[in-house]
């Protein structure tokens, strides 16, 4: 069985380190507080789900937590963002509220996506986070036809399209860039490379495994940066931004990582216990933390202080989850469509096909047969 790549795949040659004191120290101290809000509100989503009170699938950004904070960082509020099924820290960042994304995780009617949605189909108009997706690159169409819709009407957004490395082998990717590119459309497209494909490498499944190199078929732009540096990734995003502004679309490749397996149930044995160990030593909180620290924007006792009120934060979460009702079973068909749409049907599993006044009655069918 093929093993993982390196846990921390390196920055492009060449890439600068950015300069912690170009930013205000608040700003610095907000991102390192998002980190750490992405951090154990997913720790305590993986409990959760052990608890059985979150079902189905279930994909977690621990490890991502710089790469989320940087590209979010970017984004102007009125910015559309489209993430694929890893979301959870996406929507935190983007301004969902973690009671919101945790009673979504829980199935409630609390929930962001009133319980139907669930860990991959998070979704808020009022943030422009335009969902998760749980088909691997179905978003990529849906976010370059926002992009054609902005220009069409002649706005000033971008959008961000996110996706992970495997996603770059699909059609989808290709035709969208392709298009993009031709029409000139305001779009980000982000490939977060954590080297790993579910299970397989990207040196196993890519014939050209620095996918940013991609965009050149298209003669578009792109750039690789190191994905446990939130400053750095917020730079890049900016420059991405910029030029997806000016009409001239993006790809961007994070080197990221995964510490855990693809999703919870997943105990990754497709990797070997050094580079598991690996990918704990290059832990992006942990490594921002000690940054700050060291540049004299926080001190350790300020560090124990927001890990005690970001706790707090994530149990008031979940206990607003557990307190938030199930969605009543006749709300199931009520967001398929968004406006109202001739014949759709209701009928809930083991019901009928027609109400039993309308059904033929015995002499009826004697009579036809």
């Amino acid at each position: 069985m093929p093993t993982a790549s390196k846990s921390r795949p390196a920055p492009r040659s060449g890439a600068r380190r950015p300069r912690a004191d170009s930013i205000e120290p608040d700003e610095l101290r907000a991102l390192y507080r998002r980190m750490l809000l992405i951090r154990r509100f997913e720790e305590r989503a993986a409990r959760a789900y052990s608890e059985a009170k979150i079902g189905g699938y279930c994909h977690l950004n621990l490890g991502e937590e710089a790469t989320v904070v940087g590209l979010t960082a970017a984004l102007a509020p009125s910015d559309y963002l489209y993430a694929n099924y890893r979301e959870h820290g996406y929507a935190l960042a983007r301004g969902i509220s973690p009671e919101r994304a945790m009673a979504e995780l829980y199935g409630r009617s609390d929930g962001v996506s009133k319980g139907w949605g669930g860990s991959m189909h998070m979704f808020d108009g009022a943030t422009r986070f335009m969902g998760g997706y749980g088909i691997v690159g179905g978003q990529i169409p849906l976010a370059t036809g926002t992009a054609l819709a902005i220009d069409y009407r002649g706005g000033s957004d971008v959008v961000m399209c996110l996706m992970g490395d495997g996603t770059t082998n699909i059609g989808a990717f290709h035709e969208s860039l392709n298009i993009a590119a031709l029409w000139h459309l305001p779009i980000v497209y982000v490939v977060n490379n954590n080297g790993l494909g579910m299970g397989t490498t990207v040196e196993q499944s890519s014939a050209e495994p620095e996918l940013h190199r991609r965009a050149a078929s298209y003669r578009m732009p792109s750039a690789r940066v190191d994905g446990f540096d939130p400053i750095a990734v917020r730079e890049a995003a900016e420059v991405a931004r910029a030029s997806a502004s000016s009409g001239v679309p993006y790809l961007l490749e994070t080197m990221t990582g995964r510490m855990k397996g693809h999703s919870v149930v997943d105990p990754a044995r497709y990797r070997t216990r050094e580079e598991a160990d690996a990918a704990k030593a290059a832990d992006p909180v942990t490594a921002f933390a000690a940054r700050l620290i060291s540049d004299g924007v926080l001190t350790p006792d300020e560090v124990d202080g927001l890990h005690r009120e970001v706790l707090a934060e994530v149990d008031a979460a979940a206990a607003f989850a557990d307190a938030s009702p199930h969605p009543d079973v006749s709300t199931l068909f009520d967001y398929t469509y968004a406006t109202p749409v001739p014949n759709d049907s209701r009928r809930l599993p083991g019901e009928a096909l027609f109400p039993a006044a309308a059904r033929p009655t015995r002499d009826v069918m004697e009579a036809r047969a």
